[in-house]
């Protein structure tokens, strides 16, 4: 099914497309979709935190074209917020003036938000729909690529495939310990083949909600020119929450110090991955979680609402996982499972790919197997320990070799004795005593 090689080798890079066109750079305020007198505000909080610069720094801070500038310029110049204090070439350099920094301090108190001009809320819905992740079309050899490091069945990959193409909901289940956390992680590496424009912040009713997040969203290295530089081209996002994730981590993240907003997990995973792993050992309770999201997941969009009250409707264009050990019909009830439609097990594997599994994750440490010694332990922790083939057990057992050869000093060694106290170490072994895994010789790590 899956080696337990970990998500870290998915590092080869696939072929790149975008699914929707760039956003074209604004030339003038009435372009942005902003209010002027908006941008202007936000002009003079960045002069006052960050100034004096020139319209050039002023024009990279906020991701706007220097016509745009120019004319806020022109105007907080002409109200006298502003000086100028010399040129770079034709370039002027500014400074805030005592009027400007009493009406800056004014601004701060409303909110704190001092990054990149914000898109407003009707762009930002228009291109999340256009790069919905229902648009995206998956093939058998994309999924090979993406899962080439793990053993998997055919079967499953493709169920996981169909399921892709679908860009509804799946719940991956199994027992613990059977790879479905890194399956879910590996499926954004099949959607990192598309790249879609992230913004940095989105406005509405002058409340400013920040989407992209570094920590969730992959930049492409080289942007490309002449767009608007308010959004950022990035794969595809895969966000992940476990048991911490409570029904707060849903709704708006507002901070009472900034005054303005970060959007909820579901709004940075727009147009990718949402997945929910551990489902059900949440301390909020299942229904309640998928009581929040009836109506996203049949609708495709979502209600948030504001620190004053007011409810807003933004696009659910997400993919969500559910990923849990426990049985689907145990977790959830038949109304929800209609609205998950892809249910896909993931079990344990059988000795040809357990032994795969554990000589992939040897080669990863410089060792090399014996496949009788393989099949042996195999049939021993089958038989004798009375375990499921679980996918996680060769590096687990292989952790426990190398600690105790680090411990001891030596060099790691795949011999009876030292699996057999790996295997004791590991598991709650039964109280009869116990034979030797293999006849064959030991083997020893490559220097």
């Amino acid at each position: 099914m899956l080696t337990a090689a970990t998500a870290e080798a998915m590092d080869s890079p696939l072929q790149s497309k975008s699914t929707a066109g760039p956003p074209p750079e604004p030339r003038t305020a009435a372009e942005t979709g902003i209010r002027k007198a908006n941008l202007e505000a936000l002009a003079l909080k960045i002069i006052y935190l960050a100034g004096p610069f020139s319209l050039f720094e002023l024009s990279r801070q906020m991701r706007l074209s220097i016509e745009v500038i120019d004319e806020l310029f022109e105007r907080l110049r002409k109200e006298q917020m502003i000086a100028v204090t010399g040129l770079i070439g034709n370039v002027p350099t500014i400074a805030i003036t005592t009027q400007g920094r009493a009406r800056a301090l004014e601004l701060l108190t409303l909110n704190q938000y001092s990054g990149p001009a914000p898109v407003s809320m009707e762009s930002y819905t228009q291109r999340v729909r256009q790069q919905s992740v229902r648009n995206v079309e998956v093939h058998a050899p994309q999924v090979e690529q993406a899962f080439s490091h793990l053993v998997m069945d055919g079967k499953i990959l493709r169920q996981l495939g169909t399921a892709l193409n679908s860009g509804s909901a799946i719940f991956l289940y199994g027992p613990t310990g059977t790879g479905k956390t890194t399956i879910a992680e590996t499926l954004s590496k099949v959607l990192a083949e598309d790249l879609v424009w992230i913004p940095h912040a989105v406005e509405i009713d002058g409340q400013i909600i920040t989407v992209y997040d570094p920590l969730v969203h992959k930049q492409v290295e080289k942007q490309p020119p002449l767009t608007d530089r308010r959004w950022v081209l990035c794969s595809r996002p895969a966000v992940m929450a476990g048991g911490e994730l409570t029904i707060e981590m849903l709704d708006m993240q507002f901070s009472p110090v900034t005054k303005f907003y970060a959007g909820p997990l579901q709004m940075k995973a727009n147009n990718g991955l949402l997945i929910i792993d551990d489902f059900g050992r949440q301390r909020v309770q299942p229904e309640a979680l998928l009581n929040r999201w009836v109506v996203p997941l049949d609708r495709r969009i979502d209600f948030l609402t504001l620190s004053g009250g007011k409810t807003i409707e933004i696009p659910f264009e997400v993919l969500v996982v559910f990923s849990t050990n426990r049985n689907p019909s145990d977790v959830l009830e038949d109304a929800y499972l209609r609205r998950v439609q892809t249910k896909i097990k993931v079990d344990a594997v059988s000795d040809e790919q357990f032994c795969e599994i554990f000589k992939r994750v040897a080669a990863e440490n410089g060792m090399e197997c014996d496949n009788r010694v393989l099949m042996d332990l195999a049939r021993f922790i089958r038989e004798v320990v009375k375990e499921p083939l679980r996918p996680c057990y060769p590096r687990d057992i292989l952790n426990q070799i190398c600690w105790e050869a680090r411990f001891e000093g030596s060099t790691p060694t795949l011999n009876h004795a030292a699996i057999m106290r790996a295997l004791e170490a590991y598991f709650v072994m039964p109280e009869r005593g116990l034979k030797p895994v293999a006849s064959a010789p030991p083997i020893v790590a490559r220097a």
